[in-house]
């Protein structure tokens, strides 16, 4: 959460308006915005899921997840066939990785706002929770498609020589 330091430096951005710098009066109304929301629900629940269709499974989370989640819940599901899926069962803005948050990472997710302001470890407890629930199904039977026919003779439509007349 922002800290009072922060609101205030936002408050008095704000009061002077956007000028030369729309991108700091808008990150400014957004820590704003932010604080009114956490004051008013502190916290989020969150719904994270792993539906199963044969030998695929579904996992979901609330949220637009840092490409790496869907990776790492690829890599920890013992399905063969493993969609994650963001934004179901409600939103809850940007998760980025941890790493995004260090020295070499930033952008405009990993910046506190009205949108993206989970604790940092939420995406990995979102995968970590989504491969758990996978994990405790069976993946079904990989369907076999039928075998194809037996090569007889090449299709010979293309294969004709130039007309130029």
């Amino acid at each position: 959460m922002p800290t009072p330091e922060k609101v205030k430096r936002a408050l008095e951005v704000i009061q002077a308006g956007p000028k030369d710098n729309a991108t700091e009066w808008m990150f400014a109304k957004e820590t704003v915005l932010l604080d009114a929301m956490a004051t008013a629900r502190p916290e989020v629940e969150v719904e994270v899921q792993a539906i199963q269709v044969g030998p695929v499974v579904f996992v979901s989370n609330p949220s637009e997840y840092f490409v790496q989640y869907g990776l790492d819940i690829k890599k920890g599901s013992k399905f063969p066939f493993t969609f994650p899926v963001e934004l179901a069962n409600g939103c809850t803005g940007y998760v980025p990785t941890e790493e995004a948050f260090g020295p070499n990472g930033g952008g405009y997710e990993t910046r506190l706002t009205s949108y993206s302001n989970l604790e940092i470890s939420a995406g990995r407890q979102f995968a970590e929770t989504g491969i758990d629930l996978a994990n405790q199904m069976t993946p079904g039977p990989v369907p076999q498609p039928p075998p194809a026919p037996p090569f007889r003779a090449p299709w010979l439509y293309g294969n004709r020589p130039p007309e130029s007349k």
